[in-house]
């Protein structure tokens, strides 16, 4: 029987501080496994695009997925999908789950794993872009490391004030004013043009790009991220259509993917005053794990 998992299903049976364990599992794994991940993406003719990940998978899991997304800026919510999750055993389709959902949980969380892997000792937490993707960012950095203080701009002032009022912090008028005022800064927006250059940066900062996931898209001048260490979930993806693409720059410009810093095989940031960034594109394992955690759960609380 195929399990259809819903926005409030996934809700019921998801968990930050585990989902942060399994993703950080992945990290770990995913590099044995013998298929590689495909990001595929293609402009619409409607004010979106379209994208599919396939396959998710990882060793150990007998399972993989297949995702696709419609992608429409105007829309609330942005992004609508399916995830296919089926058996490695004989293709069996046992579930299909709510994509906005779970893409939402992965990149968040994974996103707040290279945050606490990167970011410097500073407790003023700046948020650029108040969706769905910074709320777990948040969330799920807050399992990881205290903050005292929080502070966060939205082009909707409206939604900036929202996100404030839900975790005991202040909005501000500009990104400029998030970069200023805070120590490590996510980003989680539309922008297709550098909301940040290294001027409106210091010393010792963190900045978490999320925006920057297909062509176009970029929230981090080339600059800034020249003068920092910088950090990838895959080179190639970066290069191709992620951070580095909208910079211009080439694959050899990101110093480390996250899983060698997870794995110790780079040490990460090299001292208090280093700048760093995290820039993820988003990959298909992280899919599959969240979805087989989902499913698994859903299926011993008889959910779905």
């Amino acid at each position: 029987m195929t399990l259809v998992l819903t926005r409030s299903d996934l809700e019921a049976v998801l968990a930050p501080g585990a989902c942060l364990e399994v993703l950080r599992d992945g990290f770990l794994r995913a590099r044995d496994a013998t298929v590689a991940g495909q990001r595929v993406r293609t402009d619409l003719p409607f004010p979106g695009t379209a994208t599919a990940l396939i396959p998710g998978v990882l060793p150990g899991i007998e399972a993989y997925t297949v995702k696709v997304n419609a992608k429409f800026p105007g829309a609330r919510p942005a992004l609508r999908g399916v995830i296919c999750l089926h058996s490695g055993r004989d293709g069996e389709l046992l579930a299909l789950l709510d994509s906005a959902t779970v893409t939402a949980w992965r990149t968040g969380l994974a996103a707040a794993l290279g945050t606490h892997a990167l970011a410097g000792p500073g407790d003023v937490l700046g948020v650029v872009g108040a969706g769905a993707q910074a709320e777990l960012m948040v969330r799920g950095l807050a399992q990881l490391r205290p903050y005292r203080e929080l502070v966060v701009h939205d082009t909707d002032a409206e939604r900036a004030e929202a996100f404030a009022a839900r975790h005991a912090g202040r909005a501000v008028a500009s990104a400029t004013e998030v970069a200023a005022a805070a120590d490590t800064v996510l980003l989680a927006t539309w922008a297709r043009s550098p909301l940040l250059g290294l001027s409106d940066t210091r010393e010792s900062q963190h900045f978490t790009s999320l925006g920057a996931d297909e062509p176009g898209k970029q929230e981090l001048s080339a600059d800034l991220l020249r003068a920092a260490l910088l950090v990838v979930d895959d080179r190639e993806l970066a290069a191709s259509m992620g951070v580095l693409a909208a910079a211009e720059l080439p694959a050899s410009a990101a110093d480390a993917t996250l899983a060698d810093v997870l794995r110790g095989d780079h040490p990460g940031r090299a001292s208090a005053e280093s700048r760093s960034v995290y820039a993820p594109v988003g990959l298909p394992w992280q899919d599959l794990a969240l979805s087989w955690a989902a499913y698994r759960a859903a299926e011993r609380e008889g959910l779905g």
